[in-house]
């Protein structure tokens, strides 16, 4: 039996897709962006229209909260996030969102009136593409970022997160209070598309997630020197740019001496000044490193930033900042086994996943218990345009989702 409504799944996901800076070319939006606050009242809305109570904390992120036999208990959160990477898909983020909109609703329709708060919440800057700082949303709410990291984080523009939140009417200054505290929540749990090609390949409808991946980001800024291309003598040059190829071009080699499935990407590079015949003054770029193994993921760190120092001296500076890291995570093994359970119940196929990506869960994991449900990716496809879900995936992944939910707020347990 199925009880999530697939074609309002579908209207959602098509509607939050249309509000994008580059129609056409996947979804682009940015989390204080105009795209951003079109999907931001989008989301709003429909949170009302299923009886939630809606409001936004300090940085931006969207709460809506159901009525409860006793409000004052702590709540149960679902949800995912709403931002995206440039030129990315329609369903990473959004379809755990949908999932919070149609759980609220199917709540609403069932005229459910459960005994801890149901709270749905859509949360801004996962993906860290304007700030290059991923989870950030997350890590303000269990209390990891303060106003100081917010004015001195910039987007590629120069601009500050705290200048581009107060452009939209947030305050970085008052992020201590997006801070939830852990006798607020009772439980979060998450809807995300695999990202991956297991599910699809294994012909599987879910995946129950136990172990995310653990994460850390570096930012390296590398000065040289800028000179002419022509009259520079190749041995008088303070090249910023070749001293950063050294690095990225090591980093892969680090990442597969460790093993254990560990990786690592330089995704982002900016080099100024950015001229055909200009010899680079500096670079900065980004090194994503992941592991399910926390020694492992030291162990890149330590010898990606060595190689950075081995670069320093004769005219070229380095900078190394770790913006972003987060221990590998271990789920609720509690909300584990009622997710399995009701996967049962439904007649859905489904296995135990490590996730290779980051996501919102693993942050929550640290202040509530969570859980986390993956359903198949086309191909395996995520981060560009051609990323896809089959409706009727999702609409089995928020089935499972809803039944867990309905059981968890009413029990005071998970037995």
């Amino acid at each position: 039996m199925s009880y999530a409504n697939q074609l309002r799944i579908q209207q959602h996901l098509e509607q939050l897709a249309e509000f994008t800076a580059t129609p056409g070319e996947g979804t682009t939006r940015m989390s204080y962006s105009p795209q951003g606050q079109q999907a931001r009242a989008y989301i709003k809305a429909q949170m009302e229209a299923a009886g939630l109570s809606v409001c936004e904390d300090a940085i931006g992120n969207i709460f809506g909260k159901s009525q409860a036999q006793d409000p004052a208990l702590p709540s149960v959160m679902i949800g995912s996030h709403f931002d995206s990477v440039p030129n990315g898909g329609a369903f990473d983020g959004p379809a755990g969102v949908v999932m919070g909109l149609e759980v609220a609703k199917l709540f609403q329709e069932h005229r459910l009136l459960p005994r801890y708060p149901l709270e749905v919440v859509a949360l801004v800057e996962e993906e860290g593409a304007s700030f290059g700082r991923g989870l950030l949303a997350s890590c303000a709410i269990a209390g990891k970022v303060d106003a100081e990291e917010l004015h001195r984080l910039r987007d590629s523009q120069g601009q500050s997160a705290a200048q581009c939140m107060a452009q939209v009417g947030f305050d970085a200054d008052r992020v201590a209070s997006v801070v939830r505290e852990p006798q607020t929540l009772k439980a979060f749990i998450e809807l995300h598309i695999e990202q991956g090609p297991v599910l699809e390949q294994e012909g599987l409808d879910v995946g129950l997630v136990d172990v995310i991946v653990g994460i850390t980001q570096l930012v390296v800024t590398i000065t040289g020197k800028a000179g002419h291309a022509g009259t520079t003598p190749m041995d008088r040059r303070h090249d910023a740019l070749v001293a950063a190829s050294q690095v990225i071009s090591r980093v892969g080699d680090f990442a597969r001496e460790a093993g254990d499935e560990t990786v690592a990407t330089t995704g982002k590079i900016q080099v100024f000044p950015n001229g055909a015949n200009v010899i680079p003054s500096k670079v900065i770029f980004t090194v994503d490193i992941r592991s399910k193994r926390l020694d492992k993921l030291q162990q890149v760190v330590e010898q990606t930033k060595a190689c950075i120092q081995q670069q320093a001296g004769a005219g070229i500076a380095c900078q190394i900042e770790q913006p972003l890291l987060v221990e590998p995570t271990r789920l609720h093994s509690g909300i584990h086994s009622q997710l399995q359970k009701h996967s049962e119940a439904l007649g859905l196929s489904h296995r135990t996943m490590v996730s290779g990506a980051g996501h919102d869960a693993m942050i929550f994991a640290g202040i509530t218990d969570v859980g986390l449900v993956f359903v198949p990716s086309k191909d395996g496809l995520s981060h560009h345009p051609d990323e896809w879900t089959d409706y009727e995936q999702i609409q089995k992944g928020i089935d499972v989702i809803f039944q867990t939910v309905k059981e968890i707020t009413e029990a005071s347990s998970y037995d």
